[in-house]
């Protein structure tokens, strides 16, 4: 069907190619011929994705900074954030608490490993809280703002829905993503099973391996749960990323128009060609317009 469908196509393309309204043609200048007065040299630094002097600006009061522009300094420069928001007396908080965590992590290093790791987690949970914190704080002046949407569905998975009010898309973007940990906790389980099997079955002093899974049988469910593992992987990239691009596209859709005076009309038109650029301005070109009214 496929094959067949591509044929038509091609025939009904030939057809129109070989018909004499369908050969209007053009000079080169029409292609080349530059409208715009701007160069890539010329554009705005406000245009770039974060830009140091507005982030400083912003810190220090003398311009206004985007709220992405605000997450990406702060996640270098700590404390930003609050500055901004003019929550002054956060910031000694926030290092205090990273400070000591941090120092309590470096000194129970050898003597309480599991505490040690218990205090690094701790000043990464506080770092993450002073970003939730200033977004949070973050006023824009209008709702929803669509970075402020993003940076939540980036630091909280279905934060960003909840600020969007679509509480209903939270449980789905859970359940993939909890599905997805699960998936690749199992997978990685039984990869490093089957690794461990296929190693004493075919590695060093294999003679004396009476297991009941052979070598071969081995190394199949090795690569088949290293392959699973490796798609839950990109099955819980793919939930996290569509969330934060779900939060950011309905936060800049809130306000679209759905009424019913939304209407698409297709109807025939003849197009005559131009004849500051046409070589044969006796041409007509017939083709379909398109109106959408809204």
């Amino acid at each position: 069907m496929r094959k067949v469908l591509s044929f038509i196509i091609l025939v009904l393309c030939l057809f129109m190619a070989s018909q004499p309204y369908a050969r209007a043609q053009f000079k080169e200048e029409a292609f080349t011929q530059s409208y715009a007065d701007t160069t890539v040299a010329g554009k705005d630094s406000t245009d770039t994705m974060f830009s140091l002097k507005e982030y400083f600006g912003g810190v220090f009061h003398k311009r206004d900074a985007r709220i992405g522009t605000l997450f990406a300094g702060s996640t270098l420069f700590i404390g930003g954030y609050q500055a901004y928001n003019k929550d002054y007396w956060k910031i000694p908080v926030i290092y205090g608490g990273i400070g000591t965590a941090i120092g309590l992590g470096i000194h129970w290093k050898d003597s309480k490993p599991d505490l040690s790791t218990a205090m690094f987690i701790g000043a990464g949970a506080i770092w993450w809280g002073s970003l939730l914190d200033g977004a949070a704080r973050y006023n824009p002046g209008t709702y929803p703002q669509p970075g402020k949407a993003t940076i939540y569905s980036i630091l909280v998975p279905g934060l960003g829905q909840i600020y969007n009010k679509e509480y209903w898309k939270v449980p789905i973007y859970w359940t993939g993503i909890i599905g997805s940990v699960h998936f690749m906790m199992t997978n990685s389980k039984n990869y490093k099973r089957y690794r461990n099997i296929y190693n004493q079955a075919s590695g060093e002093g294999s003679e004396s391996y009476d297991g009941p899974v052979s070598a071969e049988t081995a190394l199949y469910f090795r690569n088949y749960f290293r392959r699973m593992r490796d798609y839950s992987y990109l099955a819980l990239a793919g939930f996290y990323l569509l969330q934060v691009i779900d939060a950011n596209v309905f936060a800049y859709m809130y306000d679209f128009n759905m009424d019913d005076d939304i209407a698409l009309k297709v109807s025939p038109a003849v197009v005559t060609t131009d004849q500051t650029y046409a070589l044969r301005p006796d041409t007509y070109g017939y083709g379909l317009k398109i109106g959408l009214r809204f």
